[in-house]
């Protein structure tokens, strides 16, 4: 299996969408407006195809300066526990690097503690979450 990983490429919303609802399991059909929202909110993304086909994504946001923020991680899940999620961390992280990002932040379901934090080097830390919707 070939994986060719991409910074930032054309994104069709259907795609990312079907991968969303099955990377979390979802039953819905609905198509989000993921290109418009990439192109306003984010710095990049990064995705993960097999023959052309998406497998996998993240996204990273920031507030114009030092922080930058990973959303959104989803691998289909024939192809979860083989490294290919980490691999889109890492290329995340690098990649905001380079654009002189100094601290990447991640919040996530308890679940995936050992994948942010062991797998990926993320340590905790004291946050708030409040709920407005």
């Amino acid at each position: 299996m070939t994986v060719e990983f991409q910074i930032s490429p054309d994104l069709d919303d259907r795609k990312l969408s079907d991968l969303h609802h099955q990377a979390f399991g979802t039953e819905s059909t609905a198509v989000f407006p993921w290109s418009a929202r990439l192109e306003r909110h984010s710095i990049f993304w990064v995705t993960a195809e097999v023959e052309q086909h998406l497998v996998g994504f993240v996204n990273v946001v920031g507030d114009g300066g030092a922080h930058a923020f990973i959303l959104d991680t989803a691998v289909l899940p024939a192809y979860q526990g083989q490294g290919l999620g980490s691999k889109l961390i890492d290329m995340a992280v690098a990649e905001a690097r380079d654009r002189g990002c100094e601290w990447m932040h991640v919040d996530f379901e308890p679940r995936l503690a050992d994948f942010y934090l062991k797998a990926n080097r993320f340590y905790p830390t004291q946050a708030g979450l409040l709920r407005l919707q």
